[in-house]
């Protein structure tokens, strides 16, 4: 109870503060595009919605230069970028960011999909993409190499205060309905837990290829899920545990949801990791590359990859090499890449990081009444990045 007091006041003191930073922001300013109309968007089945945490443009280059490869990510064919700020601030965390990509709402900084005038869910909240596709037959899916309870998985799944309000968190997730989430182990999902809401719990590589068609899992993995290769017989990798989900899900008229997360990118980032942060991007894009292939053989999927936000403050040097230059987010700007769509982005177009989930849902053939979303006048002046 003491716990959840703190939180609390906690994201009272943070809702606060967004007042005060969107008032000396000053009133003018509106969003850099338009609003999307629901009309303009190529109708699609699946969506497969990557997000590489803390993963900026420069992360690629770095990546290429350093390991010597090329990257799927580099051959989608809209390439565009994304502005990342939050509500309470010009640099966003994974709670505010993931919230953003998730809902098309902008919050404060910690908060998981709830508005920021509203943190404790007191009237409303806003309803993400996983949640939104579910409701109308779709099956969804979250994976991540991060915590099931990590903040980017989080935000589409679970509407808190708090980011660290984990115990939250787990258990809206274990109530959720959702098909599958698959991430590491978390203190507040057990076996009995999770058979209680229909889930079948999984440890190991070999459960996970056992699921069957029409089985719901919730994995708890150990969190070396993100390296290139196999650390040992029992976890598997990101690229694994994406084409099973993928090949669970794929097992309806109705189409599926799919976001995966690769966390270590920003882990390694905020440690100035260049090894660990190479290896978590190329295992990042080696599953792009197996999601490309699967799309390009099924016609009927989108796929978008961004970011939430930048993480080290990646720069190009005069000698050509890349270096970080801080051990927390910056307010650069991310990638925004789609295949199987050529109305979500412009090649070269500057999107707000609300935005692209409100394309997404006019893709998958839904309205703004379905998918109400949050920009509205008296916030306009923190819209503009």
């Amino acid at each position: 109870m003491f716990n959840e007091i703190r939180l609390y006041i906690k994201a009272i003191i943070a809702f606060i503060m967004s007042i005060i930073s969107i008032f000396t922001m000053g009133a003018a300013g509106t969003p850099t595009t338009p609003t999307p109309e629901e009309q303009e968007y190529k109708q699609i089945k699946n969506v497969i919605y990557l997000i590489g945490d803390g993963m900026g443009p420069l992360h690629l280059e770095k990546t290429k230069q350093e390991r010597d490869i090329t990257l799927t990510m580099d051959t989608f064919p809209y390439q565009g970028r994304s502005m990342t700020r939050s509500l309470s601030s010009s640099v966003t965390d994974s709670a505010a960011g993931g919230t953003a990509l998730a809902t098309g709402t902008r919050t404060y900084n910690g908060a998981i999909g709830v508005y920021m005038d509203d943190p404790v869910r007191a009237e409303s909240h806003p309803k993400n993409l996983a949640e939104l596709c579910l409701e109308n037959g779709m099956m969804t899916g979250i994976v991540t190499t991060d915590k099931t309870s990590g903040a980017t998985p989080a935000t589409f799944s679970a509407h808190t205060y708090s980011r660290s309000n984990t115990k939250a968190i787990s258990t809206q997730q274990l109530a959720s309905g959702y098909d599958l989430i698959w991430g590491g182990t978390t203190d507040y999902v057990t076996q009995s837990d999770a058979e209680a809401n229909g889930f079948t719990l999984i440890k190991t590589y070999d459960e996970m290829m056992a699921l069957q068609p029409g089985t719901r899992s919730f994995a708890q993995f150990d969190n070396a899920t993100w390296h290139l290769e196999q650390v040992d017989a029992d976890t598997p990798t990101l690229e694994q545990m994406t084409m099973k989900a993928v090949d669970l899900l794929d097992d309806t008229d109705e189409g599926f949801f799919l976001m995966v997360e690769g966390a270590h990118i920003d882990k390694n980032s905020h440690a100035n990791n260049d090894e660990g942060m190479t290896e978590a991007l190329e295992e990042f894009d080696r599953t792009i590359a197996a999601v490309l292939a699967y799309a390009e053989a099924d016609g009927e999927t989108l796929v978008v990859i961004t970011a939430d936000h930048e993480t080290g403050g990646i720069v190009l040097n005069e000698d050509g090499t890349y270096s970080f230059t801080k051990g927390d987010h910056s307010d650069a700007d991310v990638p925004v890449l789609v295949y199987g769509s050529d109305t979500i982005i412009e090649n070269g177009e500057v999107l707000n990081n609300y935005e692209i989930p409100i394309r997404i849902a006019y893709s998958l053939g839904f309205t703004a009444e379905q998918f109400p979303f949050a920009v509205t006048e008296e916030w306009a002046s923190s819209e503009t990045a």
